[in-house]
């Protein structure tokens, strides 16, 4: 059984080069977002990079392609209606809290929603290796590169 579960993680940026780099202003400052797609023990799936001012939900469907699961547990950047209706299209229950201002609040299993500690224990495996945390390499392309290397060595672990 396979739990995707979703958060995105800011991290700081170097000066542009050559290419693209993922980069975007938010609340933090000027980032970038990695997009992460965690199994139910914790293993990476699939990551992406965005800028920092990019929203969430903008990148869910990258996220989930080519799963089968029962159960996606996300946090409240998930939370839009347009996204649940298309989850339960395809029979998948929506762990993600709805948004506080939100009118309808819809019902969500608080107990399952706790294992989303997952995605956050992953980042902190990630952010153990220097090259990620500080971002070194200019490009996206290399620091997904890098990225994806951490996630394979995290598999091998």
């Amino acid at each position: 059984m396979i739990v995707p579960l979703c958060v995105p993680i800011h991290v700081p940026l170097a000066h542009k080069k050559r290419g693209e780099q993922a980069l975007g202003r938010s609340r933090g400052g000027f980032s970038c977002k990695i997009h992460i797609t965690v199994d139910a023990l914790g293993n990476p799936l699939r990551l992406r990079l965005t800028g920092g001012h990019r929203h969430d939900i903008t990148q869910a469907q990258y996220l989930l392609d080519g799963f089968d699961f029962e159960h996606l547990i996300a946090d409240r950047g998930y939370a839009a209606a347009d996204f649940i209706d298309y989850l339960l299209a395809r029979g998948i229950q929506a762990v993600i809290p709805p948004h506080r201002r939100t009118t309808v609040l819809r019902e969500y299993d608080r107990w399952l929603y706790r294992e989303r500690h997952l995605v956050e224990c992953f980042i902190n495996k990630i952010k153990h290796f220097r090259r990620i945390f500080s971002r070194f390499d200019k490009l996206d392309s290399s620091y997904s590169g890098f990225l994806n290397f951490v996630g394979v060595l995290i598999w091998l672990h």
